[in-house]
């Protein structure tokens, strides 16, 4: 006799962490798998934890996360996004993934509605179902650049709906929102009454022309600022992974909710993380564009590479993430990831792990070293060639 609820059960493992375990046992295996920057965390915010230690600096911060630092993001965003919000209505967080679970906690009922386009982060939708909250996928394409349409959210808008949840420069396609989608978006949730949560964390690892037109912000639409809620964190532009720091942004309303779960349920993110994340704030912005523009390069060997071998690929313009269409080989993205791993020994993740609209595809994460990526690019075009041939 089971003693989990069936609501626990119902939720399956992570897809991402099976493939990384198996390639964990096996050896000569490159990894495209996780979506981890390979790069070591800055000097600078190595060096202010350790300060913050040594003057010890041990003990809680406040519940909402010291002054300096909200204060720091505060400005950030503003330079960053152009609008202005202030230190009490950020929250610092273990990561953005705390950040998710309370928007999912203090903003949803039992059976509320959550609109989620997918292929997106596989925690996405289990986050929402803790909450007991019933996902409602929004289908995106290829075709379209992996962008969600206003249309399609709004086709699924029903009395029910209560969230729409958006993950853009998006885990797993590396696909962006438009500014005008974003506007579009915005008409449906004010026309509706509709929360949004967006999920920021790739804001600033974005290439080519998608560059020079800069994130699409929820908060840089201004109707979206009292019904939306920002999450963002230091793991994956400044390689802090390891450290579990993230941050909410939200409006007075909405904050007391999310505070009042985040005290209880954490108490305070950690202290040292917190003093490193000021130093990243304040120093290493030219670290994040020396990484950014590695992962750039990296992101069009690995295209090419992916195109070269017969697989079509959408170009990503953000995070660190391609999206190949495996179906010329005539194999699931499930069989693709088993044998790809077991007889070229590069390890991806199958793209059904993101949602309905993923099968067909893997997700490869170009976050490695560069001879790494040719390698892998080497090994995929021979792995494709054979399964393309034998049909």
């Amino acid at each position: 006799m089971t003693m989990l609820p069936e609501h626990i059960q119902a939720i399956p493992p992570s897809g991402i962490r099976r493939f990384f375990d198996i390639a964990a046992t096996m050896d000569d295996v490159i990894s495209l798998g996780i979506g981890e920057p390979d790069f070591v965390t800055p000097t600078p915010i190595i060096d202010a934890a350790v300060a913050s230690l040594a003057a010890g600096k041990t003990g809680y911060t406040s519940n909402a996360g010291l002054i300096e630092l909200r204060d720091a993001i505060a400005e950030h965003l503003f330079k960053l996004y152009n609008y202005q919000v202030n230190a009490d209505q950020i929250l610092i967080t273990v990561g953005a993934s705390e950040a998710m679970q309370l928007a999912m906690l203090s903003l949803i009922k039992p059976g509320d509605e959550v609109l989620i386009p997918e292929p997106c982060f596989v925690s996405y939708a289990p986050v929402a179902q803790f909450a007991h909250g019933k996902v409602v996928y929004v289908p995106t394409r290829a075709e379209k650049n992996f962008e969600v349409t206003a249309d399609d959210i709004a086709s699924r808008v029903t009395s029910k709906t209560r969230m729409i949840f958006i993950g853009y420069p998006n885990n797993p396609t590396g696909a962006i929102l438009s500014h005008q989608t974003l506007e579009q978006i915005s008409e449906i949730a004010e026309a509706h009454n509709l929360l949004i949560v967006s999920d920021e964390i790739y804001d600033q690892l974005i290439y080519g022309d998608a560059k020079e037109k800069g994130h699409a912000s929820a908060w840089s639409v201004e109707s979206l600022r009292e019904r939306s809620v920002i999450l963002g964190g230091f793991s994956k532009a400044y390689a802090m992974t390891g450290w579990r720091l993230g941050f909410l942004v939200a409006p007075p309303a909405i904050y007391e909710g999310l505070y009042k779960i985040h005290q209880y349920m954490i108490m305070s993110a950690p202290t040292m993380a917190q003093y490193g994340a000021l130093a990243a704030i304040i120093s290493c912005g030219p670290d994040v564009e020396q990484m950014r523009q590695a992962y750039d390069k990296r992101r069009r060997v690995l295209v090419d590479s992916l195109r070269s071998a017969g697989l079509p690929t959408f170009e990503p313009e953000g995070a660190f993430y391609c999206f190949p269409d495996i179906r010329p080989t005539g194999l699931t993205s499930e069989e693709f990831a088993e044998k790809l791993i077991h007889e070229e020994s590069v390890a991806v993740v199958p793209g059904d792990a993101f949602g309905p609209s993923g099968a067909g595809f893997v997700r490869c994460s170009y976050a490695t070293a560069d001879e790494k990526i040719v390698e892998a690019g080497r090994r995929i075009t021979h792995f494709v060639n054979k399964y393309s041939n034998s049909r």
